[in-house]
């Protein structure tokens, strides 16, 4: 059964990781329905969005590679400083340190307190909502080039709120990328970017932490490691499917689904259907 559980949340987590609904509040609605009710927890989820992150290197390969081999270029001199990837590889360095900083702060509150129910349907409405305003009302006027270290430092600062399950990583700096007047395949796509390190420092710790802890994974390593690899394959495919759709389309359709799963939960919650924790 753990390995069939793995296969699903694997899937979930590849197919939500990328679009502003939240990963880990799919991640921890849909241990409302494992056997016990358990929810997957904080280990299991950093550990398979590695899976999510390696979709994004592989899919931006020569763009990222491009960027690490420039900035690394400059201290040799072979690259102006100047130049738009280095300036990148800064961006994302300098957009990085804010959440790595409050993740080092808040481990406790990231493992128990935040992972209340009523603090996922909570923020899944208003984030929703913050986003349809931003992405309504937002400029047009911002590309990757014309990136700032203000901006790069403003959306990093916005990524730290995915530290809470329900805001999620994208949705938050997608919409402060939008509130700051990007065209929307730039802010999704310095999103996608900016996630690479803290993702991967945060399953890389985690990984650490569970072999030293083996029960705090949950469903063990080898379901673990499947649904990794599911997230990887479904990772792929989602980040392909949206920047197409955002490259012609709102984010309209994500902001309804946020307000009406954010419902939901209220109503289930309310009703004494579930627990929050």
């Amino acid at each position: 059964m753990d390995w069939l559980i793995a296969i699903v949340l694997g899937a979930l987590q590849g197919a939500t990781e990328f679009l502003p609904i939240s990963s880990s509040a799919h991640l921890r609605i849909a241990g409302l329905f494992l056997p016990g009710a358990e929810d997957p927890g904080a280990t299991f989820t950093a550990i398979t969005q590695i899976g999510t992150e390696l979709a994004v290197v592989i899919f931006f390969w020569k763009d990222i590679t491009r960027i690490i081999g420039k900035w690394f270029q400059q201290f040799s001199g072979r690259t102006d400083r100047s130049d738009p990837d280095v300036k990148m590889g800064w961006l994302v360095i300098i957009g990085t340190i804010p959440i790595v900083i409050a993740g080092v702060l808040f481990q406790d509150l990231i493992r128990d307190q935040w992972r209340s129910l009523w603090i996922t349907a909570t923020v899944l409405i208003v984030f929703g909502i913050i986003l349809g305003i931003a992405d309504m009302l937002g400029r047009r006027v911002h590309t990757l080039e014309t990136t700032t270290y203000r901006h790069g430092l403003l959306i990093g600062l916005a990524q730290v709120l995915s530290l809470i399950p329900g805001v999620s990583r994208s949705g938050a700096t997608v919409t402060m990328g939008r509130t700051l007047g990007y065209e929307r395949p730039a802010a999704a796509k310095y999103a996608f970017f900016l996630a690479v390190p803290a993702v991967f420092g945060a399953g890389i710790y985690e990984t650490i932490q569970a072999v030293s802890e083996p029960t705090s994974i949950g469903l063990g390593w080898g379901p673990t490691i499947v649904a990794t690899l599911v997230a990887f394959v479904v990772g792929i495919g989602v980040i392909k499917w949206l920047m197409d759709w955002i490259s012609r389309r709102s984010f309209l359709p994500f902001v309804v689904y946020r307000i009406v799963l954010g419902t939901a939960l209220l109503i289930a919650l309310g009703a004494g259907w579930i627990e929050a924790l």
